[in-house]
């Protein structure tokens, strides 16, 4: 299982942020992986990140889909593409009502469909450079000119069995937040695994991400990550997630402890078929703890791969 790391989600400068990448780099992880939600734009980082690097895969985790028309989207990431010498993992996602209805006023409609019509159109662009394709909700007949940039590689946020048979069908594999070692092993792995054999495509890879803190105070930490992820536990498909883990909330998912402790916990990601994961270190709460340090330096320490 490939190593990653979270490179945060652009609420950072952007030279801080482009900076966090360029050290990843220096430090062996395998990947670095920034969310785009209401800070820097991710693929714009990534573009200059890119130009400072050379070998780390960069990547979205993830892109919402509704508010970009999907060749929009391509245009940006076959570009981006180019810009770091064709080590872009483009991760897109629906993002959840509350953002696409209540925050931006889009309709968060059909979801299945959207995001059959939205693959179709970014794998054809990105395999061909060229797009003709009518669906429910998109129609493209388009080129795409950005001959460097195509052939990014594209992964879903899906968690659930209609996604993740799509997900198997149409991409390199599935990106997963907040969804545990039973639930990928269960729930996630087959099923993905299935659907691209079944398409005839190479097996798929589950980029899992979980919280993480290494920590002499594990009851502490924990009380810390239910206060920073208590979101979560709200958003529909992560709760489906954590009633299949059989955990109450966030912080049940969370891998805390010493730095054994922690590095068990990411092997039994690993065994339960993940085939890369990238932590979301964060702190304690322990006054005078540098945890995210050690988290961080631990991740570091396994060389991009367990």
């Amino acid at each position: 299982m490939k190593i990653g790391i979270f490179a945060g989600g652009g609420e950072s400068t952007l030279e801080e942020a482009v900076e966090r990448i360029v050290q990843a780099e220096r430090d062996g992880f395998a990947s670095a992986w920034l969310a785009n939600i209401f800070a820097l734009d991710a693929l714009t980082v990534l573009a200059l990140a890119g130009r400072e690097t050379s070998r780390i895969e960069l990547g979205t985790a993830v892109v919402p889909t509704y508010p970009r028309h999907p060749h929009s989207l391509a245009q940006q990431a076959a570009t981006v593409n180019a810009a770091c010498g064709g080590r872009l993992s483009l991760g897109i996602g629906r993002s959840h009502k509350l953002v696409i209805e209540d925050m931006l006023g889009l309709t968060y409609d059909k979801p299945i469909g959207h995001m059959r019509d939205y693959l179709e159109v970014l794998r054809s662009l990105s395999d061909t450079g060229n797009c003709a394709y009518t669906g429910d909700q998109y129609t493209v007949n388009a080129p795409l000119q950005v001959e460097e940039g195509v052939g990014f590689g594209l992964f879903v946020g899906a968690l659930m069995p209609r996604m993740l048979e799509l997900c198997g069908q149409l991409c390199e594999g599935t990106l997963t937040w907040m969804s545990g070692p039973k639930h990928i092993e269960k729930n996630i792995a087959p099923v993905l695994n299935a659907a691209a054999s079944a398409a005839g495509r190479p097996a798929p890879r589950v980029i899992a991400s979980l919280p993480v803190c290494v920590t002499s105070d594990e009851t502490r930490a924990r009380e810390e990550a239910a206060r920073l992820f208590t979101i979560y536990g709200s958003l529909p498909v992560y709760r489906a997630c954590m009633d299949e883990e059989g955990a109450d909330g966030p912080a049940d998912l969370a891998l805390v402890g010493d730095a054994g402790q922690v590095k068990e916990a990411i092997n039994r990601v690993r065994d339960a078929g993940a085939t890369d994961f990238y932590p979301a270190v964060f702190p304690s709460g322990v006054e005078g703890e540098d945890s995210e340090r050690a988290s961080y330096d631990l991740m570091a320490s396994l060389g991009g791969e367990v």
